[in-house]
């Protein structure tokens, strides 16, 4: 953690003196060579952090010499801050006075402030200094490996205890296991996949469920040679390779032969021909280049040869080939799992005293929280405790306080943290600031490790956001996080594991008594204890009305704070001393005028979070906060926000959902260069007085809400000047866009088809889902006279808004052509969902079968689709190549088509050929209140019968009076001949 925070005071210490000075010369002149002197220190030390960082996982010492480093840190960028507080402070009056004269003259009392700060300065960087020089002479004693500074390059672990393919089968647990194993070892059987994976974090159970699969007696049967190879890291090629020979041929290469180029040739030559099970356990590494020699030289087995891999990250096993089909995650225990595996181990010989271990041994299990490897380190300390004391003194104390939990339980921990870059290991760590089973935002997480200085210095662009994306992902895919909640490829919410939560506390909780007691020696006797310890130990604090803090030095350092609902006074009235403040949330809690004032003056806020705050004005002061990137002031009553929210240059979040009363956004919003996401209502969206500035923002990726689907982004269009063109510059834009086009008379269609194109949609690569809805208030919609020219407009309008290819889903609502757009069936655009939705004219459809990609197509109320033909597949009779209709898809339904009678068949020609191939993925068909339709076309079905799992046909009563109502009849299973496994749902 103390490289994180060294990084940013050596910016930050190169900024002020190369930059800032220039502002106010005379504010830091007389430290500047101790300002620099102290950097360079700060930047020595840099050198040995990554070797101390190792060490401090086990020895306390070490821990305690870190902690004091990154303190000492910390009091430096709180110096820094004390001197950018006071330049910005006087440089805003500056500004303000110069507004009333010519010129900025500094007056007596200013310039004796500014000594005085300057002194005061002074005096604080020699008590860092005196510090620092401790800390420099103790690091001396440890006698650390210097290195190169950390990089984001996790350096290679030590060796791992190395697993065998050997197992107690008494001692595994869990239905899960079994199901595993079940899907594992019939996907081994088969004749299709060729690598698995089993994914998931340290001690869930990969090898365990591994080794029940490598010994199954299917699988022991179906495979000439199974081999077990324990990899570990670093990913040795030539030892895997020597590894596999010797398991075939018994054979011993002596170390020293490490010409790989000749390992690999034998290790082909040893397994050529034979049909073999790998197991590679525990691997690592995310490198191709690593893994390619071998994958190449395991091709040379016979067909079904299979490899099994084990891997605590999802990014290895794609690496390695894995579809995520093929990637299989080992559940939890339930907490009756872990008691009886906990209690094989503990009271093995001991049934007699069951009963009265059993009460206090079910709540033990808990502590477990499913994790396998936990129920068997208990289990094992529990064997040689045999009164009941000792089985409550281990369940009232944390898994981190127990005797051996360091040696048995979180080396297996500690090989995931060691495998962390130095930046990933101190966002990791600072986890543990939230309780247990804690929903964790992602956004919030983000923000948070951005005001610690985790990510790195703070540019006015996106990157460091990103940056934290990234390590997010990173955690999450090496198995740190769980019950991960995502919209589209982006994680919202997640948890941590409470095994993985009590390794955080223990990288982080402070053994050393002399610092405690010194750390409660200099709290005040007003604050709570454990919330000075927390503000110490993280600089993050989060209260709640039930645990009161003071507004003291004991807090004054605190880098994110959050309070919950029911804080006012005193707290809020004395804000603005809080300076190093970078994240601050205070929703739900109702602000005064003179309370938001206040928190204008926090001038380095970079998220600041007022949702549902009882706001009915916004201060002009809000443009002071000159960092802010993330503002959010939603569900509040304002009916404005003030221009000088356009002075927030680096501003690229803002949330104004639920502010029912804004009438507009300020004309300058224009100038938000960096501003990526406005956050509004539907409804507010809707309303064009709030897109006009918005038009100009280049870089915006969202303009509207998050729902259940994602990121969706809102616009209306109806007849007037630049409409469409509001769209024009819009091309950064993601997740879903949901357009809208509101038009009364033909006058009003034909100018939107006119101007439609200005929209450019297919420069709006980062759009995944189109949704695009055609409203209409008045009823000449139906009049007869206006039908024709009304659906020629129509086609011209969809037409010009063509979306880029790449589109994942497409949605149409409300559309009066008569027909579909050609862009619609080009084979060139790889649309995976299409949904058509009360379309007042439509009669007939585009070959649609030509889409390569496309997965599901819902057809819903198409009142005037009386024929659906043969064109609607795509089929060239004159085709001499192999033709695929609608080569993947899945999903076909029909739903309320009420005027649809007739669904043409293909020819018996067509079913016969083997050149012509339809739907071959087709598993669901649904016909749904189609109440006309009175045959269903057989030869289509038996053609792609394969693949057809359920046909389900509802409030279809022609189809009834075809077929009969008996499901299992010979009319029925006419349609299903081929298949037996097809199933009808009537």
């Amino acid at each position: 953690m103390a490289d994180a925070v060294i990084s940013v005071v050596v910016e930050r210490v190169a900024t002020i003196i190369q930059d800032q000075i220039r502002y106010e010369v005379n504010l830091v002149r007389g430290v500047e060579k101790e300002l620099l002197h102290l950097s360079d220190k700060l930047r020595t030390v840099r050198n040995v952090l990554d070797d101390a960082e190792k060490r401090g996982v086990k020895d306390q010492s070490v821990k305690s010499w870190l902690k004091k480093l990154e303190n000492t840190a910390y009091e430096m960028d709180d110096i820094l801050d004390e001197w950018d507080y006071y330049l910005l402070k006087h440089k805003m009056k500056a500004s303000v006075e110069q507004k009333v004269c010519c010129s900025f003259i500094p007056s007596s009392s200013l310039y004796f402030k500014k000594v005085s700060i300057r002194r005061d300065t002074g005096q604080k960087i020699e008590n860092v200094k005196v510090r620092l020089d401790q800390i420099l002479k103790e690091k001396d004693d440890f006698e650390f490996v210097t290195s190169l500074p950390p990089t984001d390059h996790p350096v290679p672990n030590s060796c791992r205890v190395q697993s065998t393919s050997f197992i107690e089968f008494e001692k595994v647990r869990g239905s899960d296991v079994e199901r595993n194993k079940g899907n594992i070892v019939k996907k081994l059987l088969s004749a299709d996949t060729q690598i698995l994976s089993i994914v998931g974090t340290g001690g869930i159970g990969k090898t365990t469920l591994a080794q029940l699969v490598y010994n199954d007696a299917q699988v022991t049967s179906c495979f000439e040679l199974r081999i077990w190879i324990c990899v570990s890291d670093p990913f040795d090629l030539a030892a895997i390779a020597k590894g596999i020979i010797g398991s075939v041929t018994k054979e011993i290469i002596p170390l020293g032969i490490n010409q790989l180029e000749l390992i690999l040739e034998k290790l082909g030559h040893c397994i050529s021909g034979k049909k073999f099970l790998l197991v590679l356990d525990d691997v690592w590494t995310e490198k191709y280049n690593e893994w390619e020699p071998l994958k190449i030289n395991l091709r040379k087995g016979a067909v079904g040869s299979k490899i099994l891999v084990t891997t605590r990250k999802v990014t290895t096993a794609k690496m390695m080939g894995t579809l995520d089909n093929d990637i299989y995650r080992p559940k939890q225990l339930s907490d009756e799992e872990c008691w009886s595996l906990l209690r094989g181990i503990s009271l093995s010989g001991r049934d007699g005293e069951l009963a009265e271990f059993e009460s206090v041994g079910k709540k033990i299990a808990t502590k477990c929280s499913g994790l396998p490897l936990a129920a068997n380190v208990l289990g094992r300390l529990l064997q040689f405790k045999y009164n009941l004391q000792e089985w409550e003194d281990v369940e009232k104390s944390e898994i981190w306080q127990l005797e051996n939990a360091e040696v048995d339980l979180f080396p297996h921990l500690v090989l995931s943290y060691k495998d962390l870059s130095p930046p990933l290991k101190r966002c990791f760590s600072y986890c543990a600031v939230y309780p247990k089973d804690h929903k964790i935002r992602a956004d919030r997480l983000i923000a948070e490790w951005m005001a610690l200085g985790y990510l790195g210095s703070v540019s006015g662009n996106g990157e460091v956001e990103l940056k934290g994306r990234q390590y997010l992902n990173n955690l999450a895919m090496r198995s740190l996080f769980q019950d991960n909640v995502k919209i589209g490829e982006q994680i919202i919410h997640c948890k941590m594991h409470d095994i993985v939560h009590d390794f955080a506390v223990f990288l982080r909780k402070n053994d050393n008594k002399d610092e405690v007691a010194k750390m409660r020696k200099e709290s005040c006797q007003v604050c709570d204890p454990l919330l000075v310890s927390q503000a110490k130990e993280y600089r993050s604090l989060f209260m709640d009305k039930s645990r009161r803090v003071a507004l003291c030095d004991c807090i004054s350092s605190v880098r994110v704070l959050g309070l919950e609902r029911g804080f006012h006074d005193p707290l809020l009235q004395g804000m603005e001393k809080l300076i190093h403040v970078r994240c601050l949330e205070l929703s739900d809690i109702e602000l005064k005028d003179e309370d938001l004032k206040n928190i204008c003056r926090l001038y380095f806020l970079q998220t600041l979070l007022l949702s549902h705050c009882y706001l009915i004005n916004i201060p002009g002061e809000i443009g002071d906060l000159v960092h802010l990137r993330n503002l959010d002031l939603s569900r509040n009553g304002f009916t404005g926000l003030p221009e000088s929210i356009c002075r927030l240059v680096e501003l690229q979040t803002l949330n104004l959902e639920s502010c029912d009363n804004l009438y507009k956004l300020p004309e300058g919003i224009r100038m938000l260069e960096n501003l990526q996401h406005i956050f509004v209502d539907r409804a507010c969206a809707s309303q064009g007085r709030l897109v006009k500035g918005v038009a100009q923002l280049s870089g915006l990726r969202t303009f509207g809400y998050i729902s259940s689907f994602g990121i969706e982004n809102l616009f209306r269009v109806q007849s007037g000047p630049n409409k469409f063109k509001r769209l024009k510059h819009l091309n950064h834009l993601t997740g879903s866009l949901r357009l809208e086009i509101l038009c009364n008379t033909i006058p009003e269609v034909e100018e939107l088809a006119r101007t439609a194109g200005e929209a450019e949609l297919r420069k709006k690569i980062h759009i995944h889902s189109l949704r695009i809805l055609f409203l209409f208030k008045c009823q000449w919609k139906y009049h007869s006279g206006h039908e024709k020219e009304h659906s020629r407009l129509s086609l011209e309008l969809i037409e010009a808004l063509q979306p880029h290819p790449k589109l994942s889903k497409l949605e149409i609502e409300g559309y009066a052509g008569y027909q579909l757009p050609r862009w619609m069936s080009s084979p060139l655009n790889f649309v995976k969902h299409i949904h058509l939705f009360n379309h007042l004219h439509l009669s007939s459809l585009t070959p649609m079968g030509k889409l390569p990609l496309l997965e599901d197509l819902i057809l819903e109320r198409l009142n005037k689709m009386e024929f659906l033909g043969r064109e609607f597949l795509g089929i060239v009779a004159s085709s001499s190549n192999h033709v695929v209709v609608f080569p993947k898809l899945k999903k076909l339904a029909f739903n309320s088509l009420i005027c649809w009678d007739k669904w043409e068949d293909i020819t018996v020609e067509e079913e016969e050929s083997a050149a012509i191939s339809i739907m071959p993925c087709l598993t669901e068909l649904h016909i749904t209140d189609s109440v006309s339709l009175k045959k269903l076309p057989h030869r289509l079905l038996h053609k792609a019968s394969s693949s057809l799992r359920w046909i389900n046909i509802v409030g279809s009563s022609e189809l009834v009076k075809t077929y009969g109502e008996d499901k299992e009849g010979s009319a029925w299973r006419s349609i299903s001949q081929h298949n037996p496994q097809l199933q009808l749902h009537i």
